[in-house]
């Protein structure tokens, strides 16, 4: 099974190593790595190249913004499943991608996501929130529920069925898509329970209270563009829910 992991880069020359590192210590070869920058000026370019005979796919060019560029990579990827990277993150241990490629294969499944440990930007190693999904359960989503989505990973006939990332939205282009493939579609999907991907804080929908209600109507807007109905209560449990990460 081959399994795409794309990583979206621009002017972050100080973490892409890590990232790119990560993916290629993995002790599953089958691999596809792909890496698109957003045509960077402070040198990034130029950290991805020193790697280049490692990486499948490199493009460096304008883009309209994150979601065309993840969109931009899944369209260059020919793996079985595709997951994403971002620059600032890293996967969790060398047997990650194992592990998920084996959750796949014994659950005949759609999709696999796990856990996600924020880490703080200097040192990788000290936890700040502690993201457990735990089991699935679709009904979940009503309550504020999704899975990290670093950490999911989905077959590209998925993609190819329902769609790409909604480059309409902002911040929440991420929870659209897994509402739309998971709640509204109803692909199938496994939970791995382990810690998948370490992510440094600092999310830009996170960043300021006006980003934060920003992304909190973004949210609400997911259901409403895929014709669903939340509950009232469904927008203003999603941000609540992360105060369980601190603890």
């Amino acid at each position: 099974m081959k399994i795409s992991i794309i990583t979206i880069v621009y002017n972050n020359k100080e973490t892409i190593a890590d990232a790119i590192e990560s993916v290629l210590r993995q002790s599953y070869t089958d691999i596809e790595y792909i890496v698109v920058d957003g045509l960077s000026t402070d040198g990034t370019v130029e950290v991805v190249k020193s790697y280049e005979d490692k990486i499948a796919k490199f493009v460096s060019e304008k883009d309209k913004g994150l979601y065309d560029a993840i969109n931009k990579g899944i369209g260059l990827a020919t793996g079985e499943v595709v997951g994403l990277l971002h620059s600032d993150d890293i996967l969790a241990s060398k047997d990650t991608v194992a592990g998920i490629a084996k959750a796949f294969k014994a659950h005949s499944t759609d999709s696999v996501y796990g856990d996600l440990l924020y880490v703080q930007k200097e040192d990788t190693t000290k936890t700040v929130r502690n993201w457990v999904s735990g089991a699935y359960n679709r009904n979940n989503f009503l309550f504020g529920w999704m899975p990290p989505h670093p950490s999911f990973y989905v077959k590209r006939e998925c993609y190819q069925k329902f769609g790409v990332f909604n480059t309409s939205f902002k911040s929440a282009a991420d929870y659209e898509l897994m509402l739309r493939f998971l709640y509204k579609h109803h692909i199938t999907t496994a939970y791995l329970p382990e810690v998948l991907v370490r992510m440094r804080v600092g999310g830009k929908s996170n960043v300021t209270l006006k980003n934060r209600i920003r992304a909190n109507q973004e949210d609400y807007n997911a259901w409403v563009v895929n014709g669903l109905k939340p509950k009232v209560y469904t927008r203003f449990l999603k941000p609540l829910r992360k105060l369980t990460q601190f603890f």
